[in-house]
């Protein structure tokens, strides 16, 4: 450990379905570094980020990050990656070091010293099951998702938000992580004759999703909805293959207000016109960064009980607006969008309460 150096377990995915996320979010860590470290790092001490691939087995990406954490040569960690991997991180180094947590999760974390950054089904499933229905129409819905927690624990939210909305889910599908052949899910789609399909698919499922689900022509009569549906799955997805294809999300790169613009300038300008694309995934681990710059200079240091202590003052202004940390997760605004050929024309801002 360097006394002048604030070492960060970077955990992103670089293998797996949920790889397609990584290159993303491995520049906007760099660009949050590279900003913090000239405005003279946290708290006088640099910043460097240390890789670890969080698309391995969640077990075997614990082991990784809780030997960098036992060893002192992390004082953080920070990235995105499933809930599966979450769990298994966390129960290695909770309470040992502050971690941020900056996927789209099911909601209900509260192990100590983890702080979230991303958005939970309250604040974005359930206003835009909402607003499809309101705007669209949108009765009845079909869940297909990957077999493991994120899905399993937004599904049974979907099931809850489907009574108060007084709506219908019909059938439930989960599939392997991995997932690349979905004709006899989509069979099953196709006989629940519903107006929706809800997606709780990751990374290069999806887009195997989205591909077979528009050459069986469900799109003519169905819509999707995905709450994990970057710029990244929308270009390998194709344009031929997005229509009626929705997502909400705390963070869209066309979305045009004045905080999401200046990012996307200091983006390009640091990082190139070859630069990754800037995605939702990508986006979060900025701000994460951020976020655990924000904490650490609210407590003076890295200790887990003091950041969670001040955690609930802490407020800035970022790439996603004015943001503000309640009950260690980020209070943030969420936005429906529609796919339009390979970029998201955002619709509206969406509201748990309406």
């Amino acid at each position: 450990m360097e006394a002048n150096v604030l070492d960060v377990a970077f955990v992103v995915p670089a293998s797996g379905p949920s790889g397609i996320y990584g290159p993303s979010c491995q520049a906007s860590g760099r660009l949050a570094v590279s900003e913090i470290n000239e405005a003279g790092g946290i708290l006088g001490r640099e910043v460097r980020l240390r890789p670890v691939d969080g698309g391995q087995a969640p077990a075997q990406v614990a082991e990784e990050v809780a030997a960098l954490v036992g060893s002192e040569m992390v004082q953080a960690v920070a990235g995105w990656h499933t809930s599966a991997v979450r769990r298994a991180v966390a129960q290695r180094v909770s309470g040992r070091v502050p971690y941020v947590y900056t996927a789209v999760y099911e909601g209900g974390e509260r192990t100590p010293g983890l702080f979230m950054t991303g958005e939970t089904p309250s604040r974005q499933l359930l206003p835009a099951m909402r607003w499809m229905k309101r705007e669209l129409g949108i009765q009845s819905w079909c869940i297909v998702g990957d077999d493991y927690i994120w899905p399993w624990a937004s599904a049974r939210s979907a099931v809850e938000y489907a009574d108060e909305l007084g709506v219908e889910i019909r059938d439930q599908i989960f599939v392997p992580l991995g997932t690349q052949e979905f004709g006899q899910v989509l069979r099953r789609v196709e006989r629940s004759r519903v107006q929706g399909v809800l997606m709780f698919l990751l990374g290069s499922d999806a887009v195997a999703f989205n591909r077979e689900f528009t050459e069986m022509r469900l799109h003519d009569g169905c819509v999707r909805l995905s709450p994990l549906m970057d710029e990244n799955m929308l270009l390998a997805t194709g344009a031929a293959n997005s229509h009626e294809l929705y997502s909400a999300a705390g963070f869209f790169e066309t979305l045009a207000n004045a905080y999401s613009m200046d990012f996307e300038r200091r983006y390009l300008d640091r990082l190139g016109a070859n630069a990754p694309a800037i995605t939702s995934p990508g986006e979060s681990c900025f701000e994460g960064i951020a976020l655990l710059a924000e904490l650490a200079d609210a407590a003076g240091g890295t200790d887990v009980r003091r950041i969670s202590s001040v955690s609930e003052s802490v407020r800035y202004e970022g790439p996603r607006g004015v943001v503000q940390m309640r009950d260690r997760h980020l209070a943030q605004r969420i936005y429906l969008a529609r796919a339009d050929g390979l970029e998201f024309d955002v619709l509206a801002e969406i509201h748990s309460g309406c």
